[in-house]
């Protein structure tokens, strides 16, 4: 009686089929959250190297496309980034150095780059040096 079917369930029964799709589920959600949160990162990153790559320009212009003086410059650049510059007399401790005696001057040059992001929230970047001027007219 070898032909008589056996009484063994093959297969999945229902609940094992819903839990496994309810793993299933959880496990894509938790993935797409994870790639998603490294999407946004890239992009916010992505913002920091051209606002980095802006103020370096912007730098290396100063005192050969611009003129040091004490003063401000703004300006937009792509519609996104806001820069600001400003050049003040860069003073050092009149205990170790006469400023009235340098034959150089020097100014500290201070940039600072700022763009949108979504929601309302603002993002900046600061770049500082020091640069020398052609000599005083004495």
């Amino acid at each position: 009686m070898h032909w008589m079917m056996n009484n063994k369930q093959q297969g999945f029964s229902l609940l094992e089929v819903l839990i496994a799709f309810s793993i299933l589920a959880l496990s894509l959600g938790i993935l797409l959250k994870i790639f998603s949160g490294g999407v946004n990162t890239a992009m916010v990153a992505e913002e920091y190297t051209t606002a980095i790559q802006l103020a370096e320009s912007l730098m290396t212009r100063v005192g050969a496309d611009k003129p040091l003086l004490t003063g401000e410059e703004s300006g937009i650049e792509n519609d996104t980034y806001t820069w600001h510059i400003t050049m003040s007399p860069y003073l050092f401790n009149p205990e170790q150095i006469d400023n009235d005696k340098l034959k150089l001057q020097v100014f500290q040059v201070h940039i600072n780059i700022s763009w949108a992001m979504g929601q309302g929230q603002e993002r900046e970047f600061d770049l500082t040096s020091i640069k020398l001027a052609p000599p005083k007219a004495l």
